[in-house]
């Protein structure tokens, strides 16, 4: 059977990629360049909600918008990047952007822009831009591509509130090599007056944070400081200044959400102009959902490849954070059996900080390519940096193949495939 052939958007965002040799180069000339072409539609959008940091990012905006909706409110959603389809980017109004809606906003601006250089991120950020400015919502919630102070979603000049979520080591070769100079690259969506909620940070991070908020003039408001939340008896104990709420457990699993579920609630009670009552809240923990975030998958091509003994789980986490992350996950709730890793990595990522925890939970652990990405690690190189770190690595030839290995009759047990959200996103493809 011959493959379908590319919709209109799939070719123009082809196009796209060609205008710039650098896929990331970071700089705001280029989009402010576009959006005054295009008559700054940066400046007709609803109240926005920035949201910067290593980890947690889309499961924080997940849990805003899912409180935000529980109100009856409309929500623009802007995230990156997309696991399957590039639509997954644009969220209007609660839906994802229509093909033919997309295929016309990438023509319109690609027209405008005249094929002068911008990258990928910034022409596809600005056609964004101009959909949330056309449809009526209440709220927009912004991530951050890369970084924030150069990134291209960082020309929102009076942002309803801001959010950083933990900051790690990630994205070196952009932000710098330490903590503290990758703080300070995401300390840059700071705005004066605008509330800015901040996760949990080490040290370094939070002198620098604390330092731009004294500078710019936000209100900082610090987890551990001014709100934390812990899980008491199968509940969730929020806690701030003016209350303490008794809600239900995060839906999405991991210790970690904990964390990012405070800071998405912190960052709603603290929402200019909105109205989120407890009910509310506690809809926004229960309802929200987030692919590939500690995702089961339980039917499917590649899923049903392993006998019924066996789980299988999907996680994007890509960097040393999320290696501790998913190995505390695993000693904590997944001690009953077993754990054997498939691991796909973009080579711009440090590999062997990544499978370090990861190699003292794991039974096994194999590596396969990312099809379709140039920028991947191959599976022998993922292996030789798991070696160097004292990780015993196999290799196999797709994710499917590793499964097949993996199906050999050994008792139950359970199949994480992690590294990367490229992988996270052809996993789900291939598994229907």
């Amino acid at each position: 059977m011959d493959a379908p052939a590319p919709a209109p958007s799939d070719r123009i965002l082809e196009r796209l990629k060609a205008l710039h040799p650098k896929l990331i180069d970071l700089t705001l000339d280029r989009v402010e360049r576009l959006l005054a072409d295009l008559g700054n539609p940066h400046h007709r959008l609803p109240p926005v909600i920035h949201v910067a940091g290593t980890n947690g990012k889309g499961s924080v905006v997940a849990y805003v918008r899912a409180a935000l909706e529980a109100t009856g409110a409309t929500v623009h959603i802007y995230t990156s990047p997309h696991l399957m389809r590039f639509h997954e980017r644009i969220r209007l109004a609660g839906q994802l952007i229509e093909e033919d809606a997309l295929a016309r906003l990438l023509d319109e601006v690609a027209a405008v822009n005249g094929g002068r250089p911008i990258t990928f991120f910034e022409v596809t950020t600005v056609a964004a831009f101009l959909a949330y400015a056309r449809t009526p919502a209440d709220w927009l919630v912004l991530e951050v591509g890369l970084g924030g102070r150069l990134d291209a979603t960082n020309v929102i000049e009076r942002p309803a509130a801001t959010v950083i979520t933990p900051v790690s080591l990630d994205h070196q070769q952009f932000l710098g090599e330490t903590i503290a100079a990758i703080a300070g690259e995401k300390a840059g969506i700071l705005r004066h007056g605008a509330p800015a909620i901040i996760g949990p940070q080490n040290g370094d991070a939070r002198a620098v944070i604390a330092a731009r908020i004294a500078a710019v003039g936000a209100r900082g408001v610090w987890f551990g400081q001014d709100f934390d939340a812990t899980l008491e008896g199968g509940r969730l104990r929020f806690r701030d200044g003016a209350a303490t709420l008794d809600l239900p457990p995060p839906a999405l699993p991991g210790a970690h959400q904990i964390g990012n579920a405070a800071i998405a609630l912190a960052t709603l009670r603290r929402l200019p102009g909105a109205a989120v009552d407890t009910a509310a809240l506690a809809r926004g923990l229960t309802a929200v959902e987030w692919p590939a975030r500690l995702q089961r998958l339980y039917r499917g091509d590649l899923s049903d490849r392993l006998p019924a003994d066996r789980e299988l789980w999907l996680d994007g986490g890509h960097n040393a954070a999320a290696g501790i992350m998913l190995a505390e996950h695993a000693t904590r709730h997944w001690a009953d059996r077993p754990l054997d890793l498939v691991v796909g990595m973009m080579s711009s990522k440090d590999a062997g900080r990544f499978l370090t925890p990861l190699g003292r939970v794991a039974r096994r652990v194999i590596a396969v390519p990312i099809p379709g990405e140039a920028g991947a690690f191959a599976p022998e190189d993922v292996a030789r940096l798991g070696a160097a770190h004292g990780v015993a690595v196999a290799t196999a030839p797709s994710a499917a193949a590793a499964l097949a290995r993996l199906a050999e009759p050994t008792g139950p047990a359970r199949v994480l495939i992690c590294g990367s959200l490229y992988l996270a996103g052809t996993v789900l493809l291939e598994n229907g």
